[in-house]
């Protein structure tokens, strides 16, 4: 069997990690398979979302397989395909099914949505083996929980659980394992009622928002957004208006 799982449903991709005698733990090999993976995902305009989970029911992922080393040959794409993958405007969701911890907890924080089951927890315990949390995890944590909860976590190398997720913002849902399946299944269908380039331009206008010095500046310079003007010149705006008018649901064409 592959370490990496590919499968799609209708316009979700869902990319499973096959490696759960070794909880999931990333090699050379499937770094870089996970970045084909999503680079085939971003140019299929079939696809809307990406779902990255784990096999088992032990881990969605524990870091890096330190049988490797600690000196990981990544993608230019960085940590697991994703961690410095900046131009995805796709939707991308972590179903997080138990251990994401070290590198599995980075490929989760550079998710857009993270859906936990109950049995899931999370930790940055680098510290631990002499490492740092360098794929993207000690810069996207502080910026999802706050400086004091990141350093928390991080100088401790304290595991939180599910529920602790939540309450320090970086988890969207907690529910039991056995409803996790159906819980993204639903955050997918919710998504999907919107228009595709809504969506992608959406989400490309927060990630620009961040790198603008103030509130005032991100709402001037949005206009200018590259992704901001192919939403505003996509046929997707007069549909959305049109079937608004027409009292019907929208036909979206993604352009």
């Amino acid at each position: 069997m592959p370490d990496l799982l590919i499968h799609k449903d209708g316009s979700v991709t869902r990319l499973t990690l096959n490696r759960p005698e070794a909880l999931n733990a990333l090699t050379n090999s499937l770094h870089h398979a996970l970045s084909d993976a999503i680079d085939n995902f971003a140019a299929d305009e079939s696809q809307q979302i990406c779902v990255i989970t784990g096999a088992g029911s032990k881990a969605f992922c524990a870091g890096s397989d330190l049988k490797e080393g600690l000196s990981g040959q990544y993608p230019k794409s960085g940590y697991a395909g994703l961690a410095e993958r900046f131009d995805l405007n796709k939707p991308v969701i972590a179903a997080v099914n138990g251990f994401a911890l070290g590198g599995g907890f980075e490929l989760a924080l550079a998710c857009d949505l993270i859906i936990a089951s109950e049995t899931a927890s999370f930790g940055l315990p680098e510290p631990l083996v002499g490492a740092i949390a360098l794929g993207g995890g000690l810069h996207r944590l502080q910026r999802q929980v706050g400086l004091k909860n990141a350093m928390a976590l991080t100088l401790t190398s304290r595991r939180v659980d599910a529920a602790e997720g939540k309450r320090l913002g970086f988890v969207n849902e907690v529910v039991p394992a056995r409803n996790l399946n159906a819980s993204v299944r639903a955050w997918c269908d919710d998504i999907l009622k919107g228009s595709p380039v809504a969506v992608q331009a959406s989400k490309a206008v927060m990630r620009r928002s961040l790198g603008e010095p103030s509130l005032q500046s991100a709402m001037k310079a949005q206009a200018d957004y590259p992704e901001f003007q192919v939403w505003k010149n996509s046929e997707d705006v007069k549909e959305g208006i049109n079937a608004f008018n027409e009292k019907r649901p929208p036909k979206w064409t993604g352009r």
